[in-house]
């Protein structure tokens, strides 16, 4: 009884078949490997020229009791022969490696679809964690679904005994097997898996070869189970690509990467100040591997350290950046507010994740928007940018190094946990094509006889002044300034020529950003479903379906946050109605009817999961007539008739 993969495989043939995509979900024990699983396979996916989009979805606990359910830990792949921008929303394959991670992840499955489970881990004991009263394998629960199981740690141990391992060590190389079993399905490469583990084992040679051997052997079930049972490989070409190198990269290797790009860019060292938190310490950890990029790294005792560290490195003259996630971003709240006085450079990551407080700190949310752009005490503006993908999370940082060392203010780069966990292919840019933006320090007096460190150009930017240069000592600090002079200065009409002076300058960066552009269908329509940050990919893929069928939808995401372009409010003017799907309570929704006076229709998911294409492709059609002869979609009832969106919770 083979799954089925998608409507082009036929069960009943014998023969390999090519699908255009699959969805494949790895899950079990935190402690089962499962993200280690799961990234070597998107390597071995990668290799093969399949396009595709990872999504780990991890337990927030350290290492939760064996078995169960809250210590579940999966890893999904969609790949295939065409363009992917997401996940996928239900997996076609669960391998479940344990009752626990059967039970937690078993209603995301597919109809029809195949589920492969260890049967070796269902024991009593294993269920009772997992809260089964019966075993799903043989109570006949599973019954619309394919089952395909076996003693995965049976078979394991079989594979290396001839290694002498103990019994613990060797149940550890379970997921080799497994995924030499998922190498098998989809026609993968054994070999660059196997140079990978005697690179990771190589002081250890045994356990390289336990671990090959147990890869082989599950290859080797798989062809052997095909020959005597339903299990059938399946064949996905590689999608078509331009010609280059690739790679496949994480959120938070390309925010790494385009950081150390935009301080070239810049002529610039780097100097970085975090704290570690999730999903925000991986930037960190990527970064103190580039010391020979001019990077400097400080793992700071705490948030606020952190931050008023690269502010004291922004006025040294190198760029400071920090990075944290929300409840860390709270704690810098005031540093920020201290660069948005001293007027110098500062680059702030927000890896978001699910809020209020310690909330879910391993699951994906959008909930730090308002934090962003209306989050300090006083009147503290400054420019917000949203990366929607890993893959664009490289040019968002170059863009906020630029953004910050040319207009001399700090700077929040938005992503969130969905990105900086995933990965995709990425094509990897010629430097050539990134035009520099090198930072020009003051070096004499600029005011006759005196040093003017406000002294605006016409921009209203404020020269940038190395401490050291002779001849120009001035001092900077909280305390409202003097025009020009930068003295302090309590005087009314001081503070109102410079809070204006602040948000003119950032509002004057709209002019160096470019317009916003139509991410997919026409300039004028129905409706526009409008995006930021990473739910560009399943509401892509939703307008792209809609559209498929006839209805007049478009899509419009946002790279620039605040300030939003200029343009934006005439492109929402085309349409007769603005959905705004987000991962929280309607943020960006208030931010568009704040600035454009749009009265946009919020579409909002609190789950900690990303939005699924069928849910998105569900609310779009809710505004379309669909009787007969109304192929232009015509709006059935008026936006206040349309029926509440409501998003099913997991």
């Amino acid at each position: 009884m083979m799954a089925t993969i998608s409507s082009e495989y036929d069960a009943s043939s014998h023969d390999e078949r090519a699908v255009e995509a699959v969805v494949v979900r790895f899950a079990g024990d935190s402690g089962d490997g499962m993200q280690l699983t799961g990234g070597q396979f998107t390597l071995s996916t990668a290799l093969a020229g399949n396009d595709l989009a990872t999504f780990p979805d991890f337990p927030a606990e350290i290492r939760a009791p064996q078995g169960t359910l809250f210590g579940v830990s999966a890893f999904q792949i969609n790949f295939g022969s065409s363009e992917i921008t997401t996940a996928g929303d239900a997996p076609d394959v669960l391998v479940a490696m344990n009752p626990a991670a059967l039970k937690t992840n078993i209603h995301a499955l597919k109809p029809g679809g195949m589920v492969i489970v260890d049967t070796g881990e269902f024991g009593k004991r294993n269920l009772e964690k997992a809260k089964y009263a019966e075993n799903p394998l043989e109570d006949g629960s599973l019954a619309k679904w394919d089952v395909l199981a076996f003693d995965i740690s049976a078979l394991t141990l079989e594979a290396v005994k001839p290694f002498g391992l103990g019994n613990k060590e060797a149940l550890r190389c379970k997921n080799m097997w497994t995924l030499g079993l998922a190498l098998w399905m989809f026609d993968r490469d054994r070999q660059p898996l196997v140079d990978w583990l005697k690179a990771k084992f190589a002081k250890n040679p045994v356990l390289a070869e336990a671990n090959i051997a147990a890869l082989n052997a599950g290859h080797a079930y798989g062809e052997t189970a095909e020959l005597s049972g339903p299990l059938r490989k399946q064949h996905i070409d590689p999608v078509p690509s331009e010609p280059g190198l690739y790679r496949t990269v994480t959120g938070a290797e390309a925010i790494s990467l385009g950081l150390v790009a935009g301080c070239r860019l810049a002529g610039l060292p780097m100097f970085f100040g975090g704290y570690p938190i999730t999903p925000a310490s991986a930037i960190l950890h990527h970064l103190v591997k580039m010391k020979e990029f001019g990077v400097t790294t400080f793992q700071a005792e705490d948030e606020i350290a952190a931050i008023c560290s690269a502010i004291g490195a922004s006025y040294a003259g190198q760029l400071g950046v920090t990075s944290s996630s929300g409840p860390g971003i709270a704690l810098k709240g005031e540093a920020m507010g201290l660069a948005v006085m001293t007027e110098l450079p500062l680059v702030i990551v927000n890896s978001q994740r699910g809020g209020p407080s310690t909330g879910l700190p391993t699951k994906t949310e959008q909930s730090d928007l308002y934090q962003a752009v209306y989050g300090r005490n006083g009147d503290a503006p400054l420019p917000v940018i949203a990366a929607r993908s890993p893959a664009d999370a490289f040019e968002c940082a170059i863009e906020a190094c630029r953004i910050a060392t040319q207009y001399m203010t700090p700077v929040i780069l938005l992503t969130d946990g969905y990105i900086g966990n995933a990965s995709e292919p990425w094509k990897v840019p010629d430097p050539e094509t990134f035009a520099p933006f090198p930072v020009r320090f003051l070096e004499e007096k600029n005011g006759g006889e005196r040093v003017l460190p406000y002294k605006r150009d016409s921009r209203g930017v404020r020269p940038w002044i190395r401490p050291g240069t002779p001849g120009l000592m001035h001092r900077v600090g909280g305390i409202e300034k003097a025009v020009d002079s930068g003295n302090i200065d309590y005087a009314p009409d001081v503070h109102q020529l410079q809070t204006d002076a602040r948000k003119a300058r950032i509002d004057g960066i709209v002019e160096t950003i470019p317009p916003q552009e139509i991410c997919l269908g026409e300039a004028r329509g129905t409706l526009v479903v409008v995006g930021w940050g990473s739910t560009y990919g399943p509401i892509h893929q939703a307008v792209r379906r809609a559209r498929r069928q006839g209805l007049a939808v478009s899509h419009v995401h946002v790279r620039h946050v605040w300030p939003l372009p200029d343009n934006l409010g005439e492109v929402l003017a085309g349409f007769e109605h603005v959905l705004v799907p987000e991962m929280n309570t309607g943020q960006f929704k208030t931010v568009l009817r704040d600035r454009f006076l749009i009265d946009a229709v919020p579409l909002n998911k609190t789950s900690g999961q990303p939005f699924a294409i069928a849910e998105l492709e569900e609310v779009i059609g809710r505004f379309f007539d669909r009787i007969p002869g109304n192929e232009g979609g015509k709006v059935a009832v008026n936006e206040t008739q349309l029926p509440a969106p409501e998003i099913e919770q997991p």
